[in-house]
């Protein structure tokens, strides 16, 4: 057996896919053949170009060929989130199984036919949260089962980077609203993914957003930034848990910060997406004269950092998460219980975000459930 594998878009994300995987059989062994079958970019040129860079078999300058190539099983798409709905629905359609780069789309019924699709086809339709696929992250999950830091009580977050800071910097795809938002689904996608699988549904969110540069320079002058680089929000999960998300994308010295600290009866664990082979505790169990924050570094004991390195200490990058991510996918293809964020919990996500962005426009509380905007 063996798996044939479509590629749609081969910028960042795309070359991190085609890693993933040329990588994944090495490292786990317990997967099936991986055949890099056909990759689909803009134009021909581009597309038989990458295919030799990538280690694909071909190219296409028409991704609709890509899907309908009956050597591919799955279809990666990475392309910009506008283009998400179309090629998910199509190739879901064409039967094959889907791994779908985040956020899910930019308008919530493209989320929802996205979400239907993937019912009515019975293929596994994934979508790229990687963070959630993170040693450390995993074995905060298990602390949380085991009751370790007691009953929690509230969780704060924070998402930062400094991409967008520098006003000077040109006007991009990013700042087009036919994209989303901006922060709160370019981001905030990615610690509510983190609240997703560690504790739940949200259930009420309250948000603002902000616009640090309300232009940007193009070759014919200012262009309005039609998105917003910043929001603030409180939430309430189902459980009763509280919380907060502060994100942006214009934070000087920020690089990829998701900062996560869990707040219980008993403990606290802080984790920080900047030195994601690490995270910390605090336990009041220990003697008040030791009581302190300890440093816990990733190790073979936390699943699956031993299939990448046989020590503690040796790092794991960005780029080894997807590989996890990718053989989740496999799981999933196959039928296997999977880690991983579906397109039903991807619905939930992006449920999420719409309601934040009616609070902003309202200036108000938001049940999640009637959160919905178009």
């Amino acid at each position: 057996m063996s798996i044939g594998v479509g590629l749609i878009g081969t910028g960042f994300m795309g070359k991190c896919h085609a890693l993933a995987w040329t990588s994944v059989r090495a490292v786990f062994g317990d997967v099936p053949q991986i055949r890099l079958a056909h990759l689909g970019e803009a134009s021909d040129e581009l597309a038989t170009r990458r295919a030799s860079e990538f280690g694909f078999a071909r190219g296409s300058g028409d991704w609709r060929a890509v899907i309908a190539d009956p050597e591919v099983d799955v279809v990666s798409i990475t392309t910009p989130n506008k283009f998400h709905r179309e090629m998910a629905v199509a190739a879901l359609q064409a039967g094959k199984h889907v791994w779908c780069e985040k956020p899910m789309a930019a308008k919530f019924e493209d989320a929802e036919a996205m979400t239907a699709a993937a019912k009515a086809s019975g293929k596994a339709a994934v979508l790229g949260y990687n963070y959630i696929q993170s040693p450390a992250i995993r074995h905060i999950r298990t602390l949380l089962d085991e009751g370790a830091i007691g009953a929690v009580n509230h969780i704060r977050l924070e998402m930062d980077e400094d991409f967008l800071a520098d006003p000077d910097a040109p006007f991009q795809q990013r700042h087009e609203a036919i994209n989303g938002y901006g922060a709160l689904d370019d981001f905030g996608v990615h610690p509510l993914s983190l609240v997703k699988v560690l504790f739940g549904r949200v259930q009420s969110v309250v948000c603002e957003q902000a616009k640090p540069h309300a232009t940007r320079n193009t070759p014919q002058g200012p262009r309005a930034v039609e998105v917003w680089d910043i929001a603030s929000a409180l939430f309430r999960l189902e459980s009763g848990i509280s919380g907060m998300l502060a994100i942006d994308r214009a934070a000087w010295g920020r690089k990829g910060r998701i900062q996560l600290q869990i707040f219980g009866s008993r403990g606290t664990i802080v984790f920080d997406q900047e030195r994601f082979n690490e995270f910390q505790l605090f336990l009041t169990s220990d003697r008040p004269t030791e009581q302190g924050f300890r440093t816990i570094l990733a190790a073979p004991l936390h699943e699956p950092f031993g299939h990448f390195h046989p020590g503690a200490g040796h790092g794991m990058g960005f780029n080894e998460l997807k590989v996890i991510e990718c053989r989740e996918l496999i799981r999933a293809m196959e039928g296997k219980p999977a880690h991983v964020i579906d397109f039903a919990d991807g619905l939930e996500i992006e449920r999420t975000v719409h309601a934040l962005a009616r609070s902003s426009d309202e200036k108000r509380w938001v049940e999640v459930r009637q959160g919905r905007r178009s």
